[in-house]
């Protein structure tokens, strides 16, 4: 797949770098602008702020599959109800709001995961395909949760919770959403014994504690002991 990256920063440097691994062609276009006529798909990653200035830059966009990855960290225009709607209304063709809930920093830790973080995205039906693709190429897994109306929810999502949560001592993490079974254990494989809940008392309080249900150890015993006595051996010539 041909991709023009608009961004030169951790996002559109990270995702240039890893879709190249996986194969792509990737030109990069910093704030001199450049040409996207041969893309099949545009990455946007630039500041919030100046998502019109720098597409403004860019020639061959008119129809093109877009993938929106900003965040509204440096402003944005109130007319539009999220930053992809106004991708939508430079480029005009099918759009896709992702990568924007998850953190650059790590995507050189990705491939060390045991298992694949997820990507929340929204998408138009147009750009979904090849959005689902390339998050697949990024080392995620995508999670849909809509269609374009739920960029703002996504941008949201972000600024409020994912940065609460990174706030709060966790840091910058990967997350993971999975469908009851995905993340059972694989067959064979040992684990400790699972906790049970056990009751804890306090004087006017009354809570819950994990204990660990360990195997009771087998009971200690003393080993036996018999004492034989012997007679000694008769001398000869007695």
């Amino acid at each position: 797949m041909k991709i023009t990256v608009i961004g030169r920063g951790k996002v559109g440097g990270g995702l240039a770098d890893r879709w190249e691994q996986a194969g792509h062609t990737v030109t990069r276009v910093g704030r001199d602008g450049g040409d996207s006529s041969d893309a099949d798909v545009v990455l946007v990653a630039v500041p919030s702020g100046q998502i019109a200035a720098a597409l403004g830059k860019v020639y061959g966009l008119a129809g093109k599959v877009a993938i929106d990855a900003t965040n509204p960290f440096a402003g944005r225009d109130e007319t539009f109800e999220s930053l992809s709607h106004e991708v939508k209304s430079i480029i005009g063709g099918p759009v896709a709001k992702a990568f924007n809930t998850n953190f650059a920093d790590l995507y050189d830790q990705i491939n060390e995961q045991r298992v694949r973080p997820s990507n929340l995205y929204a998408s138009e039906d147009g750009a979904r395909a090849a959005t689902e693709q390339l998050i697949r190429d990024a080392g995620y897994d995508p999670v849909y949760v809509g269609g374009l109306d739920q960029a703002g929810a996504l941008e949201d999502h972000l600024a409020g919770l994912e940065a609460t949560i990174a706030r709060s001592g966790l840091g910058r993490f990967f997350y993971r959403y999975a469908k009851p079974g995905e993340l059972k254990r694989p067959k064979g494989r040992s684990s400790r014994a699972r906790p049970r809940v056990a009751p804890y008392r306090h004087p006017g309080l009354s809570v819950l504690r994990m204990v660990d249900q360990a195997p009771p150890a087998p009971p200690r015993t003393t080993p036996s002991l018999s004492i034989v006595k012997v007679a000694p051996a008769p001398r000869s010539g007695s």
